[in-house]
Formats: C-alpha cells, sequence, structure tokens
C-alpha cells in the first residue's frame, strides 16, 4: 500500500491500470493534467510517478483485488470518478463505480462491450447495421456456421482484444488452420465471453468512430483511417486522423447508435466500422479511448483532448468537445522483415531530429530482441516502433509517414526457414520498411 495521504477534500480520479509507457503516457498526462489522479496498477510506480497522487497495488487479473484497492483508494482521497483505458478492465471498473456511487457505465453495459456475441446479438435487435455470426465452441460448429453465412468468414474470440487470434477463413480447406490459429488466442481471452465467433466477413475500408457519451448522449469527434496489413490477419500498422472529415457525418449515427444498443451511457467509445459496399457496418464498440496512440491523433488534428473527456465523464462534469486545430496525423508502426533477432533498428538522426513534422517515435524492441511476424508473433513480438507525423491534410501525412518508413533501417537475423516452415498460417509480410534480411 503507497502510504502517500491527501487531502480529504481534493476530488480525485481513479484510474485502473494505466497501462506501459510507450502507449498510454499521453493518456495519464493529459488526465493528470486537469485532476488528481490515482491509479490501481499491477507493481510500483515507475514512470507513472509524476503523475499520481496516490495508488494501490492489485492483481489486474482479479475484479476483486481491483475493488478492494478501489476502496482503499477511496478511504484516502475524495474520489469523485473511476475510468480506465484498459480493455479487460472495463468490467471491474464499471463495478467499481457501482460500488462507490460514481458515474459510469452499468456492468452490463461493459461486459456488452466485452463480449462479442452479446454485442452482435443486441445490435441485431436494435437494427444496427452490423455481421451475421454465430457464437461456436468446436470445430463442427464453426464449419456448419461457415457454410450457413458463406465464406469469406471471419473467426475471433469471443472476448479478446488487439485482433489476438482474429482471421479471415476463405474457403472451408482453410478453416482447420484457421480454427487452430484462432482457438489459440481465445485460450487466453477474458472471461466476459467464452468461444468463438464465425462472422459474415465485412468486405470494405476500416475505419473507426472515436467518441464520447455523456449521461445517455453520444457525440462522434473525429474519424480514424485504418491501416491493415498481414491478411488473412487484421493488424493494424497505421491510423490517419483528418479534422473534420467528411464522412464523419456519414457514419456519426451510426456509431452512436451502436454506443446506445449496448447500454453504454458514459465515457469515450472506440466505435470500429467496415465501409461496405451496401453502407457502414459495425465491426465492434470498444468503450474505451482507442489504442496506438488514436487519442494523440485526435488532439493533434483537431485539439480535443479525449483523456480529459474520459476523466470530465467519469465525475459527471461534461466534457469541452470544442475543436480547437484544423489539421491532420497519422502513426506508423514498424514491423520486421521476419522472424528472428533484431540486428539494427534507428531513424537517421537528420530525419529523428530535424523533421518538423515528425511528432514523436518511439520503440518497442531493442538490438538483440527477438521478433516475430504475424502470425508468429501478436503485436507484443512483432512491433518493433513507432512514428507519429503531422501534416495539413490526410494526404498530407500518408506521404510524409511513407517518406519517414524509407528512412527507417530495421535490420532482423531470420530463423532457419525450416522452422518457420511448421506453421499452419503463413501470411506475406507488408512491404512497408526499408528492412534486411541476414
Amino acid at each position: 500500500m503507497n502510504q502517500h495521504t491527501v487531502a480529504a477534500a481534493t476530488p480525485t480520479v481513479i484510474i485502473v491500470n494505466p497501462g506501459g509507457e510507450l502507449y498510454r503516457r499521453y493518456c495519464l498526462e493529459l488526465a493528470a493534467s486537469a485532476y488528481p489522479v490515482a491509479v490501481i496498477t499491477p507493481a510500483p510506480l515507475t514512470w507513472e510517478a509524476p503523475y499520481v497522487v496516490d495508488y494501490e497495488v492489485a492483481d489486474v487479473h482479479s475484479p476483486q483485488s481491483l475493488r478492494d484497492a478501489a476502496r482503499a483508494l477511496a478511504l484516502r482521497n475524495h474520489v469523485a470518478g473511476v475510468l480506465t483505458w484498459d480493455e479487460y478492465a472495463l468490467v471491474p471498473t464499471a463495478q467499481i463505480a457501482e460500488d462507490l456511487g460514481l458515474p459510469g457505465n452499468s456492468p452490463a453495459a461493459a461486459a456488452a462491450c466485452r463480449d462479442k456475441a452479446t454485442s452482435r446479438s443486441l445490435m441485431a435487435a436494435s437494427t444496427v447495421p452490423s455481421a451475421r455470426f454465430a457464437a461456436v465452441t468446436a470445430l463442427h460448429e464453426a464449419a456448419a456456421a461457415a457454410k450457413e453465412i458463406g465464406y469469406p468468414v471471419v473467426l475471433k474470440p469471443a472476448s479478446h482484444a488487439a485482433s489476438i487470434g482474429v482471421i479471415r477463413v476463405d474457403s472451408p480447406e482453410d478453416l482447420a488452420a484457421a480454427w487452430k490459429f484462432t482457438m489459440a488466442g481465445a485460450s487466453e481471452q477474458g472471461p466476459e465471453g467464452t468461444g468463438v465467433l464465425v462472422e459474415e466477413y465485412l468486405s470494405g475500408p476500416e475505419i473507426s468512430v472515436e467518441c464520447v457519451t455523456y449521461q445517455g448522449h453520444t457525440q462522434a469527434v473525429a474519424l480514424t483511417h485504418k491501416t491493415l496489413a498481414f491478411a488473412p490477419l487484421f493488424e493494424e500498422i497505421g491510423h490517419t486522423v483528418t479534422a473534420q472529415d467528411p464522412l464523419l457525418k456519414t457514419v456519426a449515427p451510426i456509431a452512436a447508435h451502436a454506443v446506445r444498443a449496448l447500454g453504454v451511457t458514459d465515457g469515450v467509445q472506440h466505435v470500429e466500422m467496415r465501409l461496405t459496399h451496401s453502407g457502414p457496418a459495425i465491426i465492434e464498440v470498444n468503450g474505451r479511448i482507442g489504442g496506438d496512440h488514436i487519442g494523440k491523433l485526435v488532439l493533434l488534428a483537431t485539439g480535443i483532448d479525449l483523456p480529459r473527456a474520459a476523466a470530465d465523464v467519469a465525475i459527471g462534469r461534461r466534457p469541452d468537445l470544442t475543436p480547437t486545430r484544423n489539421s491532420a496525423a497519422a502513426i506508423t508502426i514498424l514491423y520486421p522483415p521476419a522472424t528472428g533477432t533484431l540486428t539494427a533498428r534507428q531513424l537517421p538522426s537528420s530525419v529523428e531530429h530535424c523533421t518538423p513534422w515528425l511528432h514523436q517515435t518511439g520503440w518497442f524492441k531493442e538490438v538483440g530482441d527477438a521478433v516475430a511476424v504475424p502470425p508468429e508473433g501478436d503485436l507484443d513480438d512483432a512491433r518493433i516502433g513507432f512514428a507519429i507525423v503531422t501534416g495539413a491534410t490526410g494526404e498530407d501525412t500518408r506521404e510524409r509517414a511513407a517518406e519517414l518508413l524509407t528512412h527507417a533501417e530495421i535490420n532482423v537475423r531470420a530463423v532457419q526457414e525450416q522452422a518457420r516452415a511448421a506453421q499452419d498460417v503463413r501470411v506475406p509480410v507488408p512491404h512497408h520498411v526499408t528492412a534486411c534480411v541476414s
């Protein structure tokens, strides 16, 4: 237990599992610039310390441990709200809000976001455009469902995140190998859902709509265009946000409809959808700020502060969602060209330190680390680093990101080819970095 005590009258926001520094530091920094913040973490504070007034260490995989930690913080602080941007902590955070009598979504609404089968059922009942689906627990059930829905289909764990275990299946001959891949992901999914979903494949560009919901009213504040790779997987390797994106007016009502269908009343939502030939259709509703620095892209492009908005809503205060910028921002994520050992990863100093539109870079992997190309590795094994760029328009940022990648040096000493050939699912590597395999 942290022994630091703050004044009882100070309104404090609890943040449940603030996450890793490279991905979520900006969220904690922005929330803490608005309110005193207490956090519940799996380990004593490190990088979080400058932003935090109090903390508790808890088992973040145990809802009861999280609730006990929140009660301890509430005894030492005047807690006014609780929030999380951790996908796996959505339901425990809703339970904490209920325990402490704070604003927030009901545990049932949080669970509806987490369990993709429940999400699909609720959206179907509310006529939200989505995908046909079946929840299954065995390969023969998946085969029957895929035959009824029609190939191609998508297999996905019922309650995972980050596209782990998600794969497109184009024919019955591909189903067994894809089933093995998805079940490996499902073995580590959250407790809110079980088994696997077989879904209609929604063909078309993928986007997300960044929304803020306050007391049941949802406002779409930005639209994110996504870049995917490693088909038949759905690995997200880039995102672009442009202020005043004309597509936002078209998709905003659909995103808000989906949020309402799941019973979500408060917070920030990252609503993913595909632009199909028959119109926009929902992939899923994530009841938190999007990953991959999407909240930062929104801030850079529009001036709208999503972490601050999340904290405002958590204490029952109407957030200010007035745009103050009219520009664009993008993130590109660097992947290895092969599975093996990372031998070099850098941007030339003339690029990294002297390029005005390069907002930020970060490295997930160090030289000497093992790296793995999907599907051999998930995002923890495959991602090497990222870069955030800005520009006047979305096209500017995409061109600048492409230019940046021509300067990136990613070298890998590859593993033996025969060892890699044992994989059941093989996918091509996207040519989006200048890379060497030795």
